[in-house]
Formats: C-alpha cells, sequence, structure tokens
C-alpha cells in the first residue's frame, strides 16, 4: 500500500503537466480548423437550402416542429422559474427534505439518516405512544435512543382524556385504548432500561390529543401531523434544518417543545420511583403522585 501510494505521489506531477499540455493543443487544434469547419459549412447550408427553399410541406413542418419546441422550452423555463421561486421559499422557512415514507426503502432510507444525524448526540422527542419510534426494535429512532448523550421524551399520558379521544379518532379497528396503554407502558420500560445503563434520559407525560409528532437532534427537526383518523405513519413528514435565517420553522419548533417541555402543568415522570413530578415556573419541586403503569395482566 505505500509503495502504490509513493508512486501515486510520482505520477501525479507529470500528469498534472501533461493535462495542461493536452488542453492547450485541443485548443490549438480548435481555433486552426474553425476557419475551414465555418467554410465547409456554409458552402453545405448553402447548397441543402437551395433544395429546401422550394419544398412548402417540409417548410410547414419545420415552422410547426420549431413552434412545438418553443412551447416546450417556454414551459420548461416557466416551470424552472416557479420551481427555483418554491425552491428559495422552503430554504429561507428551513424546509429541506418532504416525504410519505411509505415504501420500505423509503422507511429504512430515513432511519439511516436519522441514525447517522442522532446517535451521540441529545435526542428531544414529542409522541404520543413512542412505541413504534424508539422501542420498538424495528423503530426508527431505537438505535438513536440507545447510543444518545442525552433524551428529553414526551409521551401521551395513558390515562388522560387525550389519549381516549386519540384511540378512538383512529378507523383502524386494531387501534384502541388499552393497545394505546400497552404501548406507552413498554416505551416507558424501554427508557427504565436505559436509564438503568446510566443513560441521561428524562420523560414528561401530557394530557392533550397530540398534535405533532416531533423528533430534535442537532441542526435537523423531523415532524409528522397527527390528524384525526388517520395512522401518523401514513402522513408526509417534514424535515427542517437550523439555518442562520430568523425566519426558519426550525426556530418555531425548536421553541415550541421548549415551551412544551417547561410548561409547569406537564408532570414528569419519575423512572425509578414511578411517580409523577410536578414542579413550579421556577423548576422546583412542588408534589408527587404515584403513577399506575398500565399492565397487561391487570
Amino acid at each position: 500500500m505505500f509503495n502504490k501510494r509513493k508512486l501515486k505521489d510520482v505520477l501525479k506531477g507529470p500528469a498534472h503537466i501533461l493535462y495542461h499540455v493536452f488542453i492547450i493543443a485541443l485548443s490549438a487544434a480548435i481555433a486552426l480548423s474553425l476557419p475551414s469547419a465555418m467554410d465547409f459549412i456554409a458552402r453545405k447550408f448553402l447548397i441543402y437550402w437551395t433544395v429546401v427553399g422550394n419544398e412548402k410541406i417540409f417548410l410547414v413542418s419545420i415552422e410547426i416542429a420549431l413552434a412545438v419546441l418553443l412551447i416546450f422550452v417556454f414551459n420548461y423555463l416557466g416551470r424552472s422559474w416557479k420551481d427555483r421561486k418554491l425552491s428559495k421559499m422552503a430554504q429561507s422557512a428551513g424546509l429541506v427534505f418532504v416525504s410519505s415514507a411509505r415504501s420500505f426503502f423509503a422507511r429504512r432510507r430515513h432511519r439511516l439518516i436519522k441514525e447517522d444525524l442522532g446517535i451521540a448526540r441529545d435526542i428531544m422527542l414529542v409522541g404520543s405512544t413512542g412505541f413504534r419510534t424508539f422501542a420498538d426494535d424495528r423503530g426508527e429512532l431505537h438505535n438513536v435512543m440507545k447510543h444518545c448523550r442525552q433524551a428529553q421524551v414526551m409521551l401521551l399520558n395513558p390515562f388522560s382524556e387525550g389519549a381516549s379521544i386519540r384511540a378512538k379518532s383512529i378507523l383502524d379497528p386494531e387501534i384502541n385504548l388499552e393497545r394505546f396503554r400497552d404501548q406507552i407502558n413498554r416505551s416507558i420500560d424501554f427508557l427504565k432500561e436505559l436509564r438503568a445503563i446510566q443513560k441521561n434520559v428524562r420523560l414528561k407525560l401530557y394530557d392533550e390529543v397530540p398534535f405533532l409528532k416531533m423528533a430534535i437532534s442537532g441542526d435537523y427537526i423531523w415532524i409528522r401531523h397527527y390528524h384525526s383518523g388517520f395512522d401518523v405513519q401514513g402522513m408526509p413528514e417534514f424535515v427542517f434544518r437550523h439555518n442562520q435565517n430568523p425566519g426558519s420553522l426550525y426556530v418555531t419548533f425548536y421553541e415550541y417543545f421548549l415551551k412544551l417541555w417547561n410548561n409547569p402543568v406537564v408532570p414528569e415522570y419519575d423512572l425509578e420511583t414511578d411517580e409523577l413530578v410536578y414542579r413550579n415556573l421556577a423548576g422546583n419541586e412542588e408534589r408527587r403522585e404515584k403513577f399506575g403503569v398500565f399492565s397487561p395482566e391487570a
């Protein structure tokens, strides 16, 4: 390997010189051949024009073909201008990608991207049950959560009215409140496992009907909308990246998460004692309540 690398370094200088010599020689050849080439083209053009000039049908066909070609060209330029305008608007908003992620390969590609951008970083997450997101081995953030530096997670309180409304709003007959509670319980168990290996993991449980499924890692935010009656996995996913534009939606969604997380109404779940911890605006603990984690055998 050393000999190959040394040989490449030796040949790099002469190859660079030969490249420039070739470009200069090619340019000189093209310049010297231009007079002869233009003379040949002019003579051939005059010969063909004398023949074509008397063919009216041929001329009409050429005019129609040119008209169609111009229509396509101007339509293409118009669409390109509109696409460029939309692209600039998306960039100013921080939007870098939109995908439905319904196909297997698309989901796999998105999982790999999230792992590349999220592993060994801080993760902030808002979801409903969290099971298909990170608790399940096939979840798109499963490996990210296992290898992150710290995680702030917000899930539905399984005994809240919001969980009941969300479960009833999904048309899939297999989705019900009991399954919701079981998935949330399994997500809590997964977070307990992370805490047991000294991971800095915090969990909060909110009561409202879920609005956005949002994951934040570094300069990227992934967002899906919880639409009533639809599985969130089938909704399009929007990816926003932090940039220097103050109008970027990244900042808006980031502040939205912080507002939810710092809301004193939302209690923190103590992963060691299974208690809900309520704090005031200053972050000081006010009271604790025992949380009855749902059990399938109950």
